[in-house]
């Protein structure tokens, strides 16, 4: 019974992991798109750069679903509840700052998209700005490794 238990708490942290960063990314990426779509009524030429920074805060979705692939293994009828446990924590982590990474960065990313469209010049500055909430993305990746292998 305990290693059902173990088990269904560790599906929990993967389901947490995947599904609140998928959703990041789905928040992230909507939240430029709104921008771009304002934006191309004034300059409709910059497309590109809309596009470059709207796919932006989708690698959060990305970061859950690499993170679940470095947990898989342990996510067997053995797993311990010490394991459960760590994929559970790794998954709330994922999800969590994942979520809060790709809100924001769409917030920048937006921003930069409504100044190209008024004709500014700020892609590669946005780009810049827009690179900070993701390394915190980036730093669960690191963290769900350093967990996983942990206790493994």
């Amino acid at each position: 019974m305990e290693n059902s238990t173990a088990l269904i708490l560790a599906y929990v942290g993967v389901a947490i992991m995947v599904g609140l960063a998928g959703i990041a990314s789905a928040v992230g990426t909507s939240i430029c798109g709104q921008a771009a779509v304002g934006a191309m009524k004034k300059n409709s030429s910059a497309f590109g750069s809309y596009m470059i920074l709207s796919a932006l805060p989708g690698s959060q979705g990305l970061y859950g679903f690499v993170c679940f692939f470095m947990v898989q293994g342990l996510l067997t009828a053995e797993i311990t509840m010490l394991q459960a446990a760590a994929v559970f924590g790794a998954g709330v982590l994922v999800g969590i700052v994942n979520l809060a990474a790709a809100i924001f960065q769409g917030k920048v990313c937006a921003n930069g998209i409504a100044a190209i469209g008024n004709g500014h010049d700020v892609m590669g500055k946005t780009l810049i700005l827009g690179a900070f909430p993701e390394l915190y993305a980036i730093l669960t990746v690191a963290a769900t490794f350093l967990i996983s292998s942990a206790v493994a």
